[in-house]
């Protein structure tokens, strides 16, 4: 979103000797952030004159981006009424103001009626212009009585819209069109619209209604074809003399748009355009002393050399406006670009552009802009020097889930245990599938991760696999799609400890290494192997075998060396204590039950190196990853080949500044063809449930797909989003292993909605854009719906929760398990209580907009009504004489009282979900009653397993002269150790 932006409207009669630069700061009349310079122009928009015939508004966006670079727009708006001299007068100007402010902005020349949709997005929901104003100065435009004003609307994700004659021969089946009455708003729809361009125009009338009635009028939607039966059609078609068939017309020239033609190169000379002739268009073609036009049809563009003087920019400017004069085309785009800050739909007109380094530009147009900024009253701190984003990413994802692993071999899946679904081998396939708590509902993502030597087959049988459970599940899941190396934080925050070994053990990869005479490198735990370990803490920590040369070293890591029993722990001298930790965790992974040699770099004993091989030199540097960008939202829709053939001699073009670029692929023996459109200034508004949208951020891929959606196109999903991978839109380089999620409407993780303002309820509406739109609309917003109220999600990652460390997650088989941690006897008739169908308080809304910071508390959750009998319990539990030993074995979910008493609280004790124990694990209580087991019994390989225990917690079940022999320590002393020690010792006794 835009950094800062400011609107200013001038005459350029107003002070012809005041310096412009001047001049601009004078005549400020909106500067804020985007968002409040919107709103003030709402409140000013029938006080003053605003879009007005014989105006020019100039709008000037600054957006700082992730990357810690600023970028520049400058917008120019002709009313259709401007004369020549004016927009002439305009042009220059504008190359004026970006010469002051440092020479980097892109700037556009608006024509009103015919804008960019990057323009319009400034006004969302629309601009309306009013008639008036002089070529001299401001008038307003004269207050009147109220009468009908007709408008069509036009536009699938912006809206133009433009007062048209009230009278019946205006309205067409093609459009839509608002009736504006003083009592009541008629939105006419043409049968010919589509559903999302309604449900846009809706946008515009409750604009209208909200600035011209002030929120209090009627509002009626009335069909193409509907009869004077309808009393709402019949007062409409009142107000053009009575109902009468609309006769089929032609495209106007309104809204017809101009063919696109082959890009075609033009270089600046004496003011004038020359045609520069060329078998193909490459950057070759540009010399930075030189200013070029780029004449594409719909646009021009107007390329400007950094070493130009401000005199050749004016003139190319003039070249370009005199080009389009010549050619009879006024309403085209023109675009001016400066050397270095081309934008992508510039550079994608050439057959190649290759990559370039940042250009270096002064400071001193940054610091303009800033003491602009800074006289008007407006915070500019962070303007003057840009720095990258260092945040470290967060999951956004609850980390105490469900998880079920499959690894694929050849078409079959197979299921893996609880200790062997983090290790996966570079040669195979695997499927998963986690279940975790979300904000109002049980949440569900399925994912795939390709090893980098696994064989395409296994990977399109993992895909198939993968949409199989999709199906089943009704779409509801969200859908991954993962390659090793390219993991993103969500996947090692859902299994913690990752580890990949060399090699594989799927049948298929087996073949095909065999078939090809591969030597098979598969690890094995007696033999000679390398891992990297990485990772931030103990809930985000890998262990990846690399190859065993010493280039793999790397100052930056540790290591874990092995050659049988002989094991050596390396680390690197960037390393900190906290990465030496990951060591010892990953050791009790990797070799358990093995003292290992550790050793800093340079201290290495010549056993080491002969195991790993002659010393050579390694790289210092962290293996880089990709990181996340601003995001950019497109709009995916679907043409048969048959009705396509117009659009594809237009394929990647860029139409009225729009991305339109034009891909296809073989569905069910017939051509489909994507057409991919950029979305700017986007909001959750903006994602229609009957289409596909791509949402880009550079270091993961979202794909949503509406409710409404075809279920074919649904399964069709994850290609789109690798088709627009392959043909990187942006031309920013895209990986293609970069992260692909599929995300169905309805259940947005909050990985997602974390780049909207979120309204989860908007997605509860039934019907189509259009429908929910109107419901909305008639109804005051969207309905509040009533959810039960489920825990505070833990998210993992880099948290400052001091007692993260303490969690544990139970990785079962069974997506049904309940997640349930050992529990005091109070706190367990508390919450049995509180779990009570008949008592559960399901009446607090949730919150609208996710919250995505874990454990902090909710204003709703002390609104909750009393619970007597759960208060009883608690107190009666505090009047206890306190027991002689201290509290530190946790509960178990078997319960041993009399069966009356076990079967009532056996429901409750396994539907938890939306409770969650407050204090940490190391402090639960001993239960009184808790069933002892002998040792063989409790193991994790135990031939005969005690029923009914947690899993977590196996230690608790032994005897206390059993504990001691096992662990040579008291239970007391073992719960005090760090958790990471007790999961250590546990272990080695097979007991975790």
């Amino acid at each position: 979103m835009p950094y800062v932006s400011f609107l200013t409207k001038f005459s350029f009669n107003y002070s012809v000797n005041q310096p412009y630069f001047e001049q601009l700061g004078t005549l400020l009349c909106a500067l804020r952030h985007l968002d409040a310079c919107l709103f003030l122009w709402v409140d000013f928009h029938f006080a003053d004159p605003d879009f007005v015939g014989f105006f020019v508004v100039v709008i000037f966006q600054t957006t700082a981006l992730k990357s810690g670079a600023l970028r520049h727009d400058i917008h120019y708006w002709l009313g259709k009424d401007t004369s020549q001299d004016e927009a002439g007068a305009a042009a220059i100007k504008t190359v004026e103001l970006d010469a002051a402010l440092g020479g980097r902005a892109v700037q556009y020349r608006e024509v009103q009626g015919h804008e960019t949709e990057k323009f319009l997005s400034y006004f969302k929901p629309c601009i309306i212009p009013l008639e008036g104003g002089v070529a001299s100065g401001f008038k307003h435009h004269e207050a009147e009585e109220y009468k009908p004003r007709l408008y069509v609307c036009r536009g699938k994700h912006v809206v133009h819209v433009n007062e048209v004659p009230c009278k019946r021969s205006t309205l067409s089946h093609d459009d839509i069109f608002i009736l504006d009455t003083e009592s009541k708003i008629f939105q006419f729809n043409g049968s010919n619209s589509s559903i999302q361009e309604r449900a846009k125009a809706l946008e515009v009338v409750q604009y209208i209604k909200d600035n011209y009635h002030h929120g209090k009028c009627d509002i009626a939607s009335i069909e193409d074809g509907r009869l004077m039966a309808d009393v709402e059609a019949g007062e409409f078609w009142g107000f053009f003399g009575g109902f009468a068939p609309l006769p089929r017309k032609s495209a106007t020239d309104g809204n017809k748009k101009a063919d696109p033609i082959p890009p075609k190169l033009y270089h600046v000379e004496k003011e004038r355009a020359e045609p520069l002739e060329a078998e193909t268009l490459t950057r070759d073609l540009l010399t930075t002393d030189k200013c070029y036009l780029l004449d594409c049809g719909t646009e021009v563009f107007v390329w400007i050399g950094r070493t130009t003087s401000l005199d050749e920019r004016k003139k190319a400017s003039e070249a370009a406006e005199e080009l389009l004069r010549s050619l009879d085309r006024p309403k085209s785009h023109i675009i001016r670009i400066i050397e270095g800050f081309e934008t992508a739909v510039f550079r994608s007109k050439f057959d190649s552009w290759p990559e370039t380094a940042q250009v270096a530009v002064s400071e001193d147009g940054r610091g303009k802009v800033a003491a602009l900024l800074k006289r008007q009253g407006v915070n500019v701190k962070g303007l003057v020097k840009a720095a990258p984003a260092v945040d470290e990413p967060q999951p956004y994802i609850d980390c105490s889930g469900n998880l079920q692993v499959w690894r694929v071999n050849g078409d079959e899946k197979t299921l893996l245990s609880a200790s062997e679904q983090s290790k996966f081998y570079s040669g195979d396939c695997y499927i998963f599938q986690y279940s975790y708590p979300g904000e109002d509902k049980e949440e569900y993502l399925i994912g795939t991760w390709f090893g980098t030597q696994s064989i395409e087959d296994e990977q399109t049988s993992a895909l198939a696999h993968a949409s199989k459970i999709l199906e089943s599940m009704k779409f509801l899941p969200s859908l991954a799609r993962f390659y090793e190396g390219s993991e993103p934080i969500q996947f090692f925050a859902i299994f913690q400890s990752f580890i990949v070994f060399k090699g594989g053990v799927s049948e298929g990869y087996k073949k095909y290494i065999a078939e090809q005479e591969i030597p098979d490198d598969t690890y094995t735990e007696d033999g000679v192997a390398l891992f990297r370990i990485q990772g931030s803490g103990p809930e985000n920590m890998q262990a990846i075998q690399v190859d065993m040369v010493p280039s793999s070293l790397n100052s930056s890591y540790c290591y874990i060396l092995h050659s049988g029993a002989t094991v050596f722990t390396w680390s690197g001298n960037l390393t900190s204590p906290e990465h030496q930790e990951l060591v010892e965790r990953q050791l009790d992974i990797i070799k358990p039950n093995l003292q290992s040699k550790t050793y800093k770099e340079g201290a290495e004993p010549e056993q080491f190196w002969q195991l790993l091989g002659e010393k050579t030199e390694y790289s210092s540097q962290k293996i880089a990853r990709e990181r996340e960008s601003d995001a950019n939202l497109f709009s995916c829709s679907f043409v048969k080949a048959v009705d396509a053939l117009c659009i594809i001699c237009s394929c990647d073009e860029f139409h009225l500044g729009i991305f339109s670029l034009v891909d296809g692929w073989n569905i069910n023996s017939l051509i489909i063809l994507l057409q991919a459109v950029e979305i700017h200034n986007f909001t959750q508004d903006d994602l229609m449930t009957e289409d596909i949208y791509i949402l880009d951020c550079h270091s993961d891929i979202f794909v949503w797909v509406g409710q409404q959606v075809d279920s074919k196109n649904k399964l069709q999903a994850l290609a789109i989003g690798e088709k627009f991978v392959e043909r990187d839109f942006l031309l920013e380089k895209l990986s293609p292993k970069v992260p692909i999620y599929v995300i169905m409407e309805g259940n947005e993780p909050s990985f997602f909605t974390r780049f909207f303002s979120w309204d989860s309820a908007k997605s509860g509406i039934h019907g189509n854009s259009f429908q929910r739109k109107l419901s909305i609309l008639k109804n005051g917003g969207a309905p509040t719906i009533d959810k039960p109220k489920r825990r505070t999600p833990v998210f993992g990652g880099r948290s400052g929760v001091p007692d993260k460390s303490n969690r544990s997650r139970s990785m079962s088989s069974s997506p049904d398990r309940a997640r349930v941690r050992g529990r005091s006897p109070a706190f367990t008739a508390l919450a049995a209580t509180f779990e009570n169908p008949n008592t559960r308080n399901l009446s607090t809304p949730p919150p609208m907009i996710r919250k995505l910071y874990p454990r902090s508390g909710t204003p709703e959750s002390s609104l909750a009504p009393p619970k007597t009998s759960a208060i009883v319990a608690l107190t009666a539990s505090f009047d206890k004489t306190p027991r002689t030993e201290p509290d530190i074995m946790p509960s178990s979910r078997k319960e041993t009282p009399t069966p009356d008493s076990d079967s009532a609280e056996a429901p409750n004790e396994t539907s938890m979900d939306s409770i969650q124990e407050d204090g940490k694990e190391e402090d639960a209580e001993e239960e009184e009653g808790l069933t002892v087991y002998p040792y063989d019994r409790l193991t994790t390989t135990s031939s005969d397993p005690a029923p009914e225990i947690d899993i977590t917690r196996r230690e608790a079940y032994l005897s206390a002269a059993e504990f001691k022999e096992k662990f040579g320590m008291a239970k007391d002393a073992f719960y005090k150790l760090p958790k990471w020690k007790q999961n250590k010792l546990k272990t080695g006794l097979q007991l975790f």
